[in-house]
């Protein structure tokens, strides 16, 4: 059985997820603030965090961060606040996703649901997926990337991302494209999310060779330009 860990500190919102992960056939894990998450984490190995973002003791966004010291495990923000801030913020600590509250239970379900049905897709695949080029090697079995021979510890969603533009070089995506792709239809964010993981990306890939780059294509999209 799937685990879920819910970290929110309002009691009727835990319980709310409860029910519907529950009747979805996942078990759940709760946790009410961000020391006890954090505690729960490590005990409980979920398969996939929500996690609150206004939080006692410890907040979401240092909850967030702790697990990516040591977990590549898919994490989905809730916030109340919505404003883009709190959403690059997330993002950019290695937040897979974000839902803002006042949400509809149904989408969470949604978005868990795709999530985690990637994952087993990518992890009972029988063929190496992996991409090489100059100093560069995305490999989706092991869900590692290597740059320059070292491996770069990546949250999921960038390296799928990344594997999906290099796996198709000098295409160009526009940003739904991407969105529809690699996150799936259930995705319900908008275009900024893109924008946030390739800049993520570009600070762990910069300089690195003269043979490609994740390149941006004004007025379209992106693409992963190579002249191997």
């Amino acid at each position: 059985m799937e685990k879920i860990l819910v970290v929110d500190d309002d009691t009727n919102i835990c319980e709310l997820l409860r029910l519907y992960l529950e009747k979805e056939g996942y078990g759940v894990v709760i946790a009410y603030d961000g020391e006890e998450a954090l505690t729960k984490f490590s005990a409980q190995s979920p398969n996939l965090v929500l996690l609150d973002v206004m939080l006692p003791n410890l907040d979401g966004w240092q909850v967030c961060r702790e697990i990516r010291k040591k977990s590549n495990v898919p994490i989905i923000m809730l916030t109340a606040k919505g404003e883009t801030f709190d959403k690059v913020l997330g993002l950019e600590l290695g937040a897979d996703d974000y839902v803002v509250k006042p949400f509809d239970t149904k989408e969470i379900v949604a978005r868990i649901k795709a999530v985690l049905r990637r994952l087993v897709h990518i992890n009972n695949a029988p063929d190496i997926r992996e991409v090489n080029f100059d100093k560069l090697s995305v490999n989706m079995t092991r869900y590692e990337l290597k740059v320059d021979g070292k491996v770069i510890d990546t949250p999921p969603k960038e390296l799928e991302l990344l594997f999906h533009l290099s796996s198709n070089p000098n295409r160009v995506y526009t940003r739904d494209q991407l969105l529809d792709e690699v996150w799936g239809f259930e995705y319900y964010g908008d275009s900024r999310t893109i924008d946030v993981h390739i800049k993520r990306l570009r600070e762990k890939l910069e300089n690195v060779s003269d043979k490609w780059m994740l390149k941006t294509v004004w007025g379209v999209g992106y693409k992963f330009e190579a002249n191997e």
